[in-house]
């Protein structure tokens, strides 16, 4: 799936998915000082196997999807708060701090947290900040596109 990511004037930028099917989507994504959020799920998605809220979109389900029945992609939108929570402080936090914080989120909402070790947020990490990089490098009307391989739901 390619998702195009369109730097907006105001106060949202905007997010066109584009299908292996041929089918699109667009959703409107709110600034929040630091990538879009749904940006964040690509950096955690690409990096994570499994299906998350853009693995859903991939396999043909809309924007308004909720993550309530699914357990998997409930682990993988606590996981994106936390890496976003991050991303908005500016600065990494220990390893093992924040995997406590990441497993303290789920606890919260009674998830199941993923399987998550050092090499895998050292991925999300590098990727969110080449994507943080690019993004800043796009200007205004200007768009990053991205290709995320989804893994068929079975």
């Amino acid at each position: 799936m390619q998702l195009v990511f369109t730097k907006g004037a105001g106060k949202f930028d905007r997010l066109e998915l584009r299908r292996a099917d041929g089918t699109t989507e667009s959703i409107d994504c709110p600034k929040q000082g630091i990538i879009p959020h749904d940006m964040v799920h690509f950096a955690v998605e690409a990096e994570v196997v499994g299906v998350g809220f853009l693995g859903n979109l991939a396999a043909g389900g809309g924007a308004d999807f909720g993550a309530a029945d699914d357990p998997h992609a409930r682990a993988v939108e606590r996981l994106v708060e936390t890496v976003q929570a991050e991303a908005w402080a500016g600065a990494p936090t220990p390893d093992a701090e924040f995997l406590d914080l990441y497993r303290l989120t789920c606890d919260a909402r009674g998830d199941q947290p993923l399987d998550l070790d050092a090499a895998a947020l050292a991925a999300i990490r590098a990727r969110l900040a080449a994507l943080t990089a690019a993004w800043q490098a796009v200007a205004v009307g200007n768009s990053l596109t991205l290709s995320l391989d989804v893994p068929t739901r079975g």
